[in-house]
């Protein structure tokens, strides 16, 4: 009979193994994953190299300060460490705020970087849609001072091409000013200390209906009912230089200096996005906010567009619904906050949810299984139809590796079903040297 001691050794590895599972809001990624997963980031880092960008890398945890006042009410989404040390911690919530810090603490004057690194969010996840607490984010930021708007433009270039270039089917990238939505405000009686509020109130407008918004903005962020009917005028209109001009011709309106500066950047910004042929992918959105505190100029947003056919998984065919694939804008005064002058570097840039775009393009591939990248990259496998030749097919194996060619050995008697799309090297006998003047045209397996 078992001892008791036995039966809690047993019962504690049962447990162990029942209890054995990725964190809330991570995965694990298997070789055919990231073979797509490697597939998008190449896509995307010879765009940013395209425009002439360089990387970095900072560490995956800063100084809680760092951090903190960044973020608006996503702050209290920062992942906090224990105390090391006498040094108060936190995971990296994006890649931007290091970017300014790296930026200021190595006093430089203009950088054009890409930073491709996982990031951490204290959020609730939701795994069909993309919405991870640890995900990569792919980061393409310009720092320095550069004609007026060009990099904004840019920018809006740099998405069209990336999301163009990967297999996501139709999307449009909206835009918007903050100054716009600071005039509109004050032209709608906001007051000030509750422009930030409010803010976060409209940028919820692509995911509720302005009934529930308006509720929102009166009932908790404390507005009156009137001011937010006027916000409602303006925040519901969408559209593209006519409808910058017609705001133009709103006296209300531009009577706010920060609404009329808006105003004019965005309708510089539109003739360089016709300029750059991106022109047809743009809508003027004045719903969108943006949550972050740090934004001080034109911000965009890209949503992929597709049919809900486009959008499903094969087997199930739930929708996958990922919202905005890229985000970003105008910081100018994030830089100055780390400057012991609180001197400004005007910055602009973007983040592209590589974790909901991952999830659209691996649903694609499974509809297409041919298009799908290999795993595996060998271009030759070595074998042979007989057994005993193992020493043989391991020279073949080591010259062709000599010579940086991808090589894989067969290490069973051959069976071709598992050669597909692979050139096979026959190893014939024993004779090495004979063996290759007989592969000396290799035979494809298809």
């Amino acid at each position: 009979m078992a001892s008791n001691e036995d039966s809690h050794q047993v019962s504690a590895r049962e447990s162990s193994k029942a209890a054995l599972k990725t964190p809330k809001g991570t995965r694990d990624y298997h070789p055919d994953q990231m073979a797509v997963r490697e597939q998008v980031f190449d896509v995307i880092k010879s765009c940013f190299k395209r425009h002439g960008a360089v990387t970095i890398d900072t560490p995956v945890f800063e100084l809680k300060e760092t951090l903190l006042g960044k973020y608006g009410e996503d702050s209290k989404l920062i992942y906090d460490l224990a105390d090391q040390g006498g040094e108060q911690l936190s995971l990296r919530y994006d890649l931007t705020v290091p970017f300014a810090r790296y930026v200021a603490m190595n006093k430089l004057k203009n950088i054009k970087r890409y930073h491709i690194a996982r990031v951490y969010r204290r959020d609730n996840p939701a795994m069909t849609k993309g919405r991870y607490r640890e995900f990569y984010q792919c980061d393409f930021d310009i720092a320095g001072d550069y004609d007026p708007l060009l990099p904004d433009a840019e920018c809006v270039k740099i998405m069209t091409e990336i999301l163009t270039d990967l297999p996501l089917g139709d999307f449009v990238v909206k835009i918007n000013h903050r100054r716009l939505l600071d005039g509109i405000f004050a032209a709608c009686g906001v007051p000030h200390e509750k422009f930030r509020p409010v803010c976060s109130a409209v940028d919820k407008l692509d995911k509720l209906e302005w009934k529930d918004v308006r509720k929102e903005m009166v009932d908790v962020k404390g507005l009156d009912g009137t001011a937010a009917d006027r916000i409602g005028h303006y925040v519901q209109r969408r559209g593209s230089r006519e409808l910058v001009e017609e705001l133009l011709q709103d006296d209300c309106l531009t009577s706010q200096p920060a609404a009329k500066q808006g105003l004019e950047e965005m309708r510089e910004l539109l003739k360089y996005c016709e300029v750059f042929g991106v022109l047809d992918k743009v809508v003027f959105d004045i719903s969108l906010a943006r949550g972050l505190d740090y934004y001080t100029g034109i911000i965009y947003e890209a949503l992929l567009t597709g049919s809900p056919e486009e959008m499903s998984a094969v087997k199930t065919g739930e929708t996958i619904g990922v919202g905005s694939v890229v985000g970003g804008g105008r910081y100018d005064e994030l830089v100055g906050m780390f400057d012991p002058n609180n001197k400004p570097v005007p910055c602009v840039g973007f983040s592209v949810g590589i974790e909901r775009i991952f999830s659209v393009v691996e649903t694609k591939y499974q509809s297409q299984l041919s298009s799908k990248p290999r795993a595996v990259e060998t271009d030759v496998l070595v074998a042979s139809g007989q057994q005993n030749l193992l020493s043989e097919r391991m020279k073949i194996c080591n010259e062709l590796w000599a010579n940086k060619i991808k090589v894989i050995r067969y290490i069973e008697v051959m069976r071709l079903s598992f050669t597909a799309d692979k050139t096979v090297f026959f190893v014939t006998g024993r004779d090495v040297s004979q063996a290759k003047s007989k592969v000396a045209e290799p035979v494809p397996i298809l």
